[in-house]
């Protein structure tokens, strides 16, 4: 049966680490400049709703690496921009394609996408969730501090679907985490109980709350793409929790800043601390790469698996 990666909840903790052992791999030998052929004769679509800078370069390269030949689709220019559905979408591409990523706003969509799709489909980001930057975001973590024990990560800012993948994949990791935001932006109840380790999550709308304790602290944009009506508001909201050197101030020597990118110099974050030695905003983008062909290479091994 064909697997999909459309939440971070589709992998188990075993699952994660095995991407993360196959991620430093795939870095190592990129450096030696040798290419594998995992996706070798695969056709991988990437249709995308949404603007993208890191995601579509990453998949683009991470699918050509593997041997496989990536096709861009911008959903405007695709007839889904003129009404036709999902479903018949869906059985197009499976006439066409061994695999599809797909970036855009409704998670309900990618879930149709999934449904209807005999290949394996990836969420490259929707409103409710951005899974592959979680598996990077803690492949980084886990490459810089060499263990997730007993660390405490914690996300300052707006609540999005960033810091759900993130919170989500620290549940499932077992490693604590915190979020500092706004009383009216902090998540319902519903959310808590998703969590299967409650007990390793706190939030507070003190944006101090937790930095003196924080081996990691991460912030995202204030304001998400199609959320644009509401920036202004958002703006005021949160300016109390830009990640500055004042608020930066209170954290350990050896915390590390964390951004999914791209930044809003001045708005969520600071130059200081973005350029700063404790930043490690690069690395972490690079890894978006090297976490997805970990990916590719997991849910094709699996699907040729199922053909054999």
């Amino acid at each position: 049966m064909k697997k999909d990666f459309l939440d971070i909840t589709d992998c188990s903790r075993k699952e994660l680490y095995l991407l993360f052992d196959y991620a430093k791999k795939c870095k190592a030998v990129r450096k030696q400049g040798i290419w594998s052929h995992e996706l070798s004769g695969c056709h991988i679509g990437l249709l995308f709703r949404k603007p993208s800078t890191r995601t579509r370069i990453s998949f683009e390269l991470a699918i050509t690496e593997l041997g496989g030949i990536p096709l861009y689709l911008a959903g405007e220019s695709t007839q889904m921009s003129r009404g036709e559905s999902v479903c018949d979408t869906a059985k197009i591409f499976s006439r066409y394609f061994h695999g599809l990523v797909v970036r855009t706003f409704s998670h309900q969509e990618i879930e149709d996408f999934a449904r209807h799709s005999v290949f394996p489909v990836v969420n490259a980001l929707t409103d409710f969730s951005h899974p592959c930057q979680a598996l990077t975001d803690f492949f980084t973590i886990f490459e810089k501090k060499g263990s997730l024990d007993d660390l405490v990560v914690t996300y300052i800012g707006d609540p999005n679907n960033v810091s759900y993948s993130l919170f989500m994949a620290a549940d499932i990791l077992g490693v604590e985490s915190r979020l500092s935001a706004p009383a009216e932006l902090l998540p319902s109840k519903e959310f808590l109980q998703k969590l299967e380790n409650p007990d390793l999550f706190q939030m507070s709308d003190d944006p101090k709350a937790f930095i003196a304790d924080s081996d990691i602290v991460y912030t995202d944009t204030w304001v998400s793409m199609g959320d644009e009506e509401s920036a202004v508001q958002k703006e005021a909201l949160l300016r109390p929790y830009q990640v500055n050197k004042k608020l930066f101030s209170f954290a350990k020597p050896t915390t590390l800043f964390m951004h999914c990118l791209p930044a809003h110099r001045g708005q969520e974050v600071t130059d200081e601390v973005l350029d700063s030695p404790v930043s490690i905003v690069f690395d972490q983008a690079e890894n978006r790469l090297h976490c997805q062909k970990a990916l590719l290479s997991m849910l094709f091994s699996a699907e040729k698996k199922v053909v054999e």
